[in-house]
């Protein structure tokens, strides 16, 4: 669903590269999709994908054990990836993939698309501006939330058949070594849907923060505090309610406040900037762009001009050791 919803519909779209195969181990998925996107190849194992001399570059959207082994031949290939986050379980695995790129000297991106929403560029703009002028004083905290809901897909955008996934590719360790079986399951939770406001307020407030405090629950729903230089962050992180997806970061100064709240994560909007001062607050409003469509094409243009991503493997190897750490803290707790 994702691969095809998120990223097939919008690389098809971009007149500055072509879709020319697809891989899935499950046939008549990919024939469907196939059809579906107007893709003339399809293969069985992305083994046979790569070596298809006309790839370039590859989106690796699949389990998330299977992400980290499958974007390491495509690197070894020497093929550009755009690897659906987490990119790994555990730093050394990571820094294995982020190595791997270095040395043929690859973009390796990873899909923590809000970094490419529209609103959130316009908050780093304002925060920018705000920092520089002191309009607004020093930045003194912040607080994050993410309480997973309704995701906001479309269901019609995308092809399903009732094939099972079928067992027998290379899986990576789902966790280090120190990290108890039982805990692995919530663990995986935390990176799949929490490491993306981490990330985001990486993005936005500094991109080494250390942990001053955390809470972690089995289930993987976490209350976690993050120091930037001297200005707190608390996240407060829950999964798996039945109402809407909210989700956003406050950034408090001195003399105001800035708010970001993030639509849901496929959701075709973009996400809102609040600006409050004096008892007033000002908006800033765009034009209704998707942070997915944007991340897609910013993940070709990378390719042409050979940019570092925004969300590069490089920088998100630290929101692996953030989770690695918050979650070590648990059990030595």
């Amino acid at each position: 669903m994702v691969g095809q919803m998120c990223h097939l519909a919008n690389l098809v779209a971009n007149p500055a590269c072509r879709v020319v195969a697809i891989a899935d181990l499950r046939p008549d998925l990919a024939s469907a999709a196939a059809q579906k996107f107007g893709i003339g190849r399809v293969y069985g194992t992305h083994r046979e994908l790569l070596a298809d001399s006309e790839v370039s570059a590859v989106v690796v959207v699949t389990k998330r054990r299977a992400t980290g082994p499958i974007v390491l031949d495509a690197l070894n290939s020497g093929r550009h990836v755009l690897s659906e986050k987490p990119m790994a379980y555990t730093t050394a695995q990571a820094t294995s993939l982020v190595e791997a790129a270095r040395r043929q000297r690859l973009v390796y991106s990873i899909g923590y698309m809000k970094r490419h929403d529209a609103g959130v560029a316009r908050a780093l703009a304002e925060l920018a501006r705000l920092r520089a002028d002191g309009s607004l004083g020093r930045i003194v905290g912040a607080t994050g939330w993410c309480f997973g809901g309704d995701t906001g897909r479309s269901r019609d955008n995308f092809v399903m058949t009732g094939e099972t996934r079928p067992d027998g590719i290379e899986l990576w360790q789902d966790g280090p070594d120190w990290m108890p079986g039982p805990l692995r399951p919530g663990y995986d939770n935390f990176l799949n849907v929490f490491s993306h406001i981490i990330n985001l307020a990486r993005y936005l407030l500094g991109s080494s923060p250390t942990i001053a405090a955390s809470t972690v629950e089995i289930a993987g729903a976490a209350t976690v505090t993050l120091d930037f230089d001297g200005a707190a962050c608390e996240l407060q992180l829950s999964n798996g309610s039945e109402g809407a997806w909210r989700e956003g970061l406050r950034i408090e100064f001195e003399q105001g406040t800035m708010t970001i709240e993030l639509p849901p994560p496929f959701a075709e909007q973009e996400a809102e900037v609040i600006i409050g001062r004096d008892g007033q607050i000002a908006r800033l409003t765009g034009e209704g762009s998707w942070a997915f469509r944007r991340q897609a094409n910013a993940f070709v243009a990378d390719i042409v001009e050979r940019r570092k991503p925004l969300a590069s493997g490089e920088d998100s190897v630290a929101d692996i050791a953030l989770a690695e750490a918050i979650w070590k803290g648990q059990v030595n707790g």
